[in-house]
């Protein structure tokens, strides 16, 4: 027994080497590091169990059948993350460049029917040169497979994709699928077609950072979420937002211990939003003061910047935070805008996790290149996003809530259990200025004095129509508050709240307009 446990040793040590030593300081000097390595940064010390560890290549074709490597070019297994289980898998570049055939699929796709039958979170770590051209259709095969569980674990369990190397070609579409891409940057890469495809194609010419960089997807086309500088950095991230998830759909997020007041009252809230409507502020200072510790974990934060999404805690209990942003657009409500929060509410109810709405929206965008790349379904998604969602709801009308945008931003009508107002919300069709010039465009303009009949007119306005009372007389918003006593006042609705059911009409699924 002991020379076959002697063997076995070897075998896991040669196994343990991935492509080799000179594979693994070339992966070094261009500063990433190993499958294993990010396994181990990734999991609570000692956690880790490898599944799947002999399985290597069947494929006899073009020489692969001297290249019978075990591991097939991804690690997987089970470990602990902050002492909760989660399944991992990630991709091994210094073996056949990390390449997909079909064991390597097939390793992938056993974690992930784990993950979904033991509801746990599913975190694959991808470094790929994509498709292994010498397996053919068993590669197209195992990435529909992959894509396929994809869908069938989506809003089950939590999937995370965190992106250390190329992501090429069919590749890209397993982390689209998934509810997070994280991206490390100058290393992190996805696009569909590479540099050289598009320049024999079109003609243009890109490096691949632009084409498909940590910051062209974070910044430019909000596939991603996540962006840090070092493969450590990025690991911490995924530590921090796994924190805020439950494990699944059953289940709700860990709670922690409170370490802050649950009756504070900040008395800087009663003065940070401006009186004057077309004066800016930065919003995220509102949603500091209201969480605990001033602790927010943002999401998407270089996306769409008009609208602030993610997480924080009120007594120690997750939420999940949608608010315009009147530093950016005026906190209009954009076609991007409209994507990003609809997808992040979508994410926060199937996995339990109540929604807070902070609202300052003087309408939608507008403009011809809003109206003909098509505003008006992107801004649908986020009213069917509100109107779907089963979880407690409550929104804070800060300032302006106008128009469409008003309804869109969950107010009562989209049958948000609690709606406040501060005393200086302006809620109406439109704001007094633009409502004044067109009911009463004849008496100002008949009027001796038009810039003082004017102003008098637009206060007449805002008396009659455009404050939070008149919402509040017909019942669309619960409570006019002082805005110091906001986070004790949501504090006491998310209490409320916890004994929440609600019930749809049966259906297969509804038809999100995409």
């Amino acid at each position: 027994m002991s020379d076959s446990i002697n063997e076995l040793k070897k075998l896991k040590e040669k196994i343990a080497l991935g492509g080799g030593k000179d594979r693994i300081e070339k992966q070094y000097s261009m500063g990433k590091r190993t499958a294993r390595d990010r396994i181990n940064m990734l999991l609570d010390e000692g956690t880790f169990v490898e599944v799947d560890t002999f399985v290597s290549t069947r494929a006899t074709n073009f020489g692969m059948q001297d290249k019978k490597i075990a591991g097939d070019g991804v690690v997987t297994g089970y470990g602990q993350v902050d002492g909760r289980l989660v399944y991992v898998y990630a991709q091994d570049f210094t073996v056949l460049g990390g390449s997909l055939g079909q064991q390597h699929a097939q390793k992938i796709t056993k974690i992930q029917k784990m993950g979904i039958k033991m509801g746990a979170p599913i975190i694959g770590i991808n470094d790929s040169g994509g498709a292994r051209i010498q397996e053919g259709v068993d590669a197209l095969s195992g990435y529909g497979d992959i894509f396929y569980n994809n869908t069938i674990a989506s809003g089950v369990v939590p999937q995370i994709s965190v992106i250390m190397g190329p992501s090429a070609g069919g590749a890209v579409y397993s982390p689209a699928i998934t509810d997070f891409i994280f991206m490390v940057e100058n290393t992190g890469k996805m696009f569909i077609t590479g540099p050289e495809v598009i320049k024999s194609v079109t003609g243009e010419e890109v490096s691949q950072e632009e084409l498909g960089g940590a910051l062209t997807h974070n910044a430019v086309s909000g596939v991603a979420h996540f962006m840090d500088e070092t493969e450590e950095e990025t690991l911490n991230r995924v530590k921090e937002l796994l924190s805020y998830l439950p494990s699944n759909n059953l289940q709700t997020a860990p709670s922690v211990e409170l370490s802050d007041d649950e009756n504070r009252h900040d008395e800087a809230l009663n003065s940070i939003v401006p009186n004057d409507p077309n004066k800016a502020y930065n919003v995220k200072d509102v949603i500091e003061i209201l969480a605990d510790n001033g602790e927010f974990f943002e999401v998407q934060e270089h996306f769409a910047k008009n609208i602030v999404i993610g997480y924080m805690r009120l007594n120690g209990e997750a939420v999940g935070v949608v608010a315009n942003q009147p530093n950016y657009l005026a906190g209009c409500l954009d076609i991007d805008g409209s994507d990003k929060a609809a997808r992040f509410v979508r994410t926060c109810d199937a996995f339990n996790i109540p929604l807070l709405t902070l609202v300052d929206v003087p309408g939608f965008l507008p403009g011809t290149n809003q109206e003909h790349n098509g505003i008006i379904r992107h801004g649908a998604k986020l009213l069917y996003a509100f109107s779907e969602a089963t979880v407690p709801k409550s929104t804070v009308i800060m300032r302006k809530a106008y128009g469409g945008a008003y309804i869109a931003m969950c107010s009562k009508h989209l049958n948000t259990d609690m709606v406040y107002a501060w005393p200086n919300a302006e809620i109406a069709v439109m704001g007094p200025d633009g409502a004044a010039n067109i009911i009463f465009r004849r008496d100002i303009n008949n009027a001796d004095d038009p810039i003082a009949e004017k102003d008098k007119k637009v206060e007449e306005y805002r008396q009659a129509v455009a404050n939070p009372y008149v919402a509040a007389e017909r019942g669309y918003v619960d409570d006019v508050i002082e805005p110091s006593t906001t986070r004790q006042r949501l504090i006491s609705t998310y209490d409320m709240l916890k004994s929440k059911r609600e019930t749809r009409p049966t259906k297969k699924h509804g038809n999100l307009p995409l």
